[in-house]
């Protein structure tokens, strides 16, 4: 058995500005790197054994796994596999810039998101092959993968067996954990970021004093 806990990297200011990033090698923000250490703190005072760390070798995936990795006390692997989806001549547009020089793609991936490359990259079907091609040869334990919200979403409409544009409508929020048993696919947890409310808290706390 496989327990499989998909974590998204942490902000990047590029995700505030909402642009796009694909394979782009975008830092996390100072915001991420806290999130980052949030999560970290989080597994490592919940005492569970994992058995494997792997992450993107994006660095946005790796800056948030180093702080996993000497925490946990594990040693971090990286993959292509792993990246976000590769939306070519997208890298760097927001949406709008998008849609007003690619409205044909625009208008092809409304019709089917799932099958439809963007202008000189991948579909979302060829980000799930590669994610399976990853998964099948990961060993059997309690595993943490270190990735985007891409490859979160591909996952989930795999393991449901989601019809249509479903697998859109999960919201992943950086450094969230989503657990997936395999091969029974059975979902454990959606979009799990408790560590960052408690970090809303004090920083709540502390901003009255």
């Amino acid at each position: 058995m496989k327990e499989i806990w998909l974590i998204r990297h942490g902000e990047t200011e590029w995700n505030v500005n909402k642009r796009f990033q694909g394979h782009l090698d975008v830092p996390l923000s100072p915001v991420g790197i806290g999130q980052a250490f949030r999560l970290a703190q989080r597994l490592a005072r919940s005492q569970l054994p994992f058995h494997g760390l792997y992450a993107s070798d994006l660095r946005r995936a790796r800056e948030t796994a180093e702080p996993l990795a000497a925490m946990l006390g594990l040693s971090l692997e990286t993959s292509p596999l792993l990246r976000e989806i590769d939306v070519g001549l997208l890298a760097g547009l927001s949406r709008v810039e998008a849609e007003a020089r690619y409205p044909e793609f625009i208008q092809e991936a409304q019709k089917d998101p799932w099958h439809t490359p963007r202008p000189g990259g991948e579909s979302m079907a060829d980000l799930a092959r590669r994610l399976e091609a990853f998964l099948e040869v990961l060993p059997p334990g309690r595993h943490l993968l270190v990735t985007h919200g891409g490859v979160i979403r591909a996952a989930l409409k795999m393991a449901l067996d989601l019809e249509g544009d479903a697998w859109r409508r999960f919201h992943i929020p950086n450094t969230s954990i989503t657990r997936i048993l395999l091969p029974a696919q059975e979902v454990l947890t959606v979009s799990d970021s408790a560590h960052l409310e408690t970090w809303a808290d004090w920083l709540s706390d502390e901003s009255v004093k």
